[in-house]
């Protein structure tokens, strides 16, 4: 398996290559999935050979979604280092930077105008009609613990309660998460392309603007909603004007809008809350502490139904 000074000499020479000259000092970025280095031109994420495979299918979208949404793919494919082999990816990269999780700092007219400058490249992506092969990766099934359904979000409630013995997870929440489930449609559509985890870290905003989204390795086909959860439940205190954002630029009712960003969050803190419960480890435990609070304030703090003030134009 490679490790971080592996993969960094393995991201300067697919750099150097796909440039044709030193591609000049890199940075590593944080990542939970890939080796991410950077230069002033471009990103190189590598990966092991037999490591998931979101990285293929980021590649494959990328080079079929609509023109400026996401960054063009410079180069891709298997680098051998003295670890093994690796897969990669190398993209330009594009200007600007990420507001973050929480949009830390932004004001609330800047972020009203993100928001609805996100939306509408969102709006682009739900528009967009792919064709094989990227219609063909959107339809591939994914782990990706959102909404798909009443039943299975009510069996994953389930299984959180066999898992625990009533001390990680106090039963009004799975109780209230019970209550959420049965609230929910009993199937989610499959109708559009979905980013699917379109929090502020994947967002450029370059002089001012949104500019560009980036990491499509969770795309699929679904609903508009599984987007808009993740715009809105990552704007910090900004959320209230972030979903009255997408309420207008969507002609939905911001009720609508709410119960539907309730339940995909519930799918997926829950998910995540059963796979935290499976394993017996610290960082597991540590895990598991951290989704139930997630959980207590999206089931007993009634987070997606706070009144806020809207986004300012």
């Amino acid at each position: 398996m490679i490790n971080a000074e592996q993969a960094r000499a393995a991201a300067r020479s697919i750099a150097d290559a796909t440039l044709g000259g030193p591609a000049g000092p890199m940075d590593r970025l944080a990542s939970r999935s890939h080796y991410v280095f950077v230069s002033s031109t471009l990103v190189v994420k590598i990966i092991d050979a037999g490591d998931h495979a979101r990285l293929g299918r980021e590649i494959a979208l990328a080079v079929a979604l609509p023109s400026g949404l996401a960054a063009p793919v410079l180069a891709s494919g298997r680098h051998v280092t003295e670890a093994g082999e690796v897969r990669y990816a190398c993209v330009a990269r594009l200007p600007g930077n990420s507001p973050g999780m929480g949009l830390a700092g932004v004001d609330c007219r800047t972020a009203g105008r993100w928001a609805r400058e996100a939306v509408q490249q969102l709006r682009r992506l739900h528009d967009w009609v792919p064709e094989s092969p990227a219609a063909t990766v959107l339809r591939e099934r994914l782990d990706h613990g959102g909404f798909v359904g009443r039943r299975r979000l009510l069996d994953e409630i389930e299984r959180v309660r066999h898992l625990d013995d009533g001390t990680v997870v106090p039963r009004p929440i799975l109780d209230g998460l019970a209550e959420i489930a049965e609230r929910a449609p009993e199937h989610a559509d499959t109708s559009v392309p979905v980013h699917a985890d379109c929090h502020w870290d994947n967002w450029l905003v370059h002089d001012g603007r949104v500019t560009a989204l980036l990491d499509f390795e969770w795309a699929r086909f679904g609903e508009p909603a599984d987007d808009w959860m993740f715009l809105a439940r990552f704007s910090g205190p900004h959320m209230p004007a972030v979903l009255s954002v997408i309420s207008d630029a969507t002609a939905t009712p911001l009720e609508t809008l709410r119960a539907a960003c309730e339940v995909r969050e519930a799918s997926h803190v829950t998910a995540d809350l059963r796979l935290a419960l499976e394993q017996s480890d610290a960082h597991a435990r540590a895990a598991a502490g951290s989704l139930v609070r997630e959980l207590e304030e999206l089931v007993l703090g009634r987070s997606w139904w706070r009144p806020g003030r809207p986004a300012l134009n």
